[in-house]
């Protein structure tokens, strides 16, 4: 608490869905594991069970979590079950697609990190809806003055880290990877939850609190992202 800090958690339209999202994806992710050949070949079947209700626990936590920097502690946690269920019971290049898949987020994560950092110590709170609210009353101002400045920067240690989440082109090859390497009940949470996570957290915070940055960022933005539609269907 003498860090501004605090266990803040609640709900909203946004996460919401989510949340039921997570809870209806996961238990059909793990009923379809029962049985599944290459659980039952690798063995420690309790222990996939153990990182696969831990990931749902540090996904919800995501959603849920109203304070930034616990909210980083949850985002990091969801990296640790994966990577064990990537890098155990994935398919044959599993070590290499899991350290890849870590090391990306991990690299994205240092960045929003950062940036948390900077903006609970000018707002000096961590709790996102007390920051959203001096924000938007002007009382917290972080100094725009185009593409290169102080919220512009702060903007994009948030998107970077979100980005290489969703994940939007450039930033987009642990994935294929990823997804090929997991077990099926690893690459449907990936698709249906983890990935999800990313665009959550640009709606969440990069618009709310750096609104003249997000403005001045969209057009560039949404041309990876026309790139990333057309890329992705050429490949295909």
């Amino acid at each position: 608490p003498s860090y501004g800090i605090s266990y803040f958690v609640g709900v909203d339209g946004l996460s919401m869905l989510l949340v039921l999202l997570t809870t209806f994806i996961m238990p059909l992710a793990i009923f379809s594991s029962f049985g599944a050949h290459v659980i039952e070949e690798r063995g420690r079947e309790k222990l996939y069970y153990v990182f696969m209700l831990l990931l749902e626990w540090a996904m919800i936590g995501v959603f849920v979590i109203q304070d930034m920097i616990i909210f980083y502690i949850f985002w990091e946690v969801t990296l640790v079950p994966m990577y064990f269920l990537i890098g155990i019971w994935g398919a044959e290049n599993r070590v290499y697609a899991a350290v890849k898949f870590f090391l990306y987020t991990m690299a994205g994560s240092i960045l929003m990190l950062l940036a948390v950092l900077f903006v609970g110590g000018e707002a000096g709170t961590f709790a996102l809806p007390e920051i959203i609210a001096m924000v938007s009353s002007g009382e917290l101002v972080f100094p725009f003055e185009g593409l290169f400045s102080t919220q512009s920067f702060l903007f994009l240690g948030f998107l970077i880290a979100f980005a290489i989440k969703v994940p939007i082109w450039p930033l987009h090859s642990w994935l294929p990877d990823a997804h090929v390497q997991a077990p099926t009940a690893g690459s449907v949470i990936l698709a249906g939850v983890l990935l999800k996570m990313g665009t959550y957290g640009i709606v969440r915070f990069n618009l709310p609190m750096f609104p003249e940055a997000s403005v001045a960022w969209a057009p560039i933005v949404a041309t990876l992202g026309v790139i990333g539609i057309i890329y992705g269907a050429w490949v295909s």
